[in-house]
């Protein structure tokens, strides 16, 4: 497979080709966030339905999610079974052209569907890879599902939104996704200025990277002074 030729695209990152392989927020954010400024995005769903964003919240007259149409602006999709060896294959081949992979599926899912870095990055070294998850790719919690409103309470920011002797109050917007999305955002834009600077004979492309962010990491990096007063005065805010 050759994919056509880059969209024309006006912006910064015109030119880029990003493969998101993730659902609902944190990934899609990310791939959203770079189509915004010009690169290309394909995004690959499940066959059956498509990626849940797609009826989340308040439909429009077609029945799809308003939601949706805001977080997947400026994208092409591909539906793919990934269970199946057939879709497996047809991504490992658009990652060769490729210059970044989202996703934000469990920890080992890549890997077990032979997607995982190991191979990617072996067959296209430039590919540079993010992986949002709960807890991170490594660690006691890696295998626990996370979520954003969980990455919320544990990074801090549910303890500042609460008032004494009472339950914390949700924010209101999914904040801990967001902050994760964008967290991988600058993660990616490091990893190129790292690629562009390892070019050589060797690496045409230069040297990919392998970003992992975890949504209680993200939260608990916006937290300010809140760790260091506690640990230098015992103050609580």
């Amino acid at each position: 497979m050759r994919m056509e030729d880059k969209q024309s695209a006006s912006g910064p990152l015109a030119g880029l080709r990003v493969i998101e392989m993730g659902q609902l927020i944190a990934g899609p954010f990310a791939a959203r966030t770079l189509a915004d400024f010009g690169a290309e995005v394909i995004k690959i769903e499940p066959p059956s339905g498509g990626d849940p964003l797609r009826k989340w919240r308040l439909l429009d007259a077609d029945g799809t999610s308003v939601w949706w149409q805001a977080q997947s602006r400026n994208k092409r999709s591909l539906a793919l079974d990934l269970r199946e060896r057939e879709a497996q294959e047809i991504v490992r081949r658009l990652a060769l052209e490729a210059d970044v992979l989202i996703e934000n599926f469990r920890p080992g899912a890549m890997e077990g569907w032979g997607l995982g870095p190991d191979v990617l990055q072996a067959a296209n070294p430039g590919l540079i890879m993010l992986r949002i998850s709960g807890y991170g790719q490594s660690g006691p919690y890696r295998d626990r599902p996370g979520f954003g409103v969980v990455a919320e309470a544990m990074g801090g920011l549910r303890h500042l939104t609460a008032e004494p002797g009472r339950v914390p109050v949700r924010v209101g917007v999914s904040i801990g996704d967001t902050l994760a999305s964008l967290h991988g955002v600058i993660g990616i834009l490091m990893a190129l200025h790292h690629r562009h600077a390892t070019v050589s004979e060797q690496a045409p492309r230069g040297r990919g990277q392998v970003i992992d962010v975890a949504l209680y990491e993200a939260v608990f990096n916006c937290m300010e002074s809140l760790l260091p007063e506690y640990d230098a005065f015992g103050a609580v805010r």
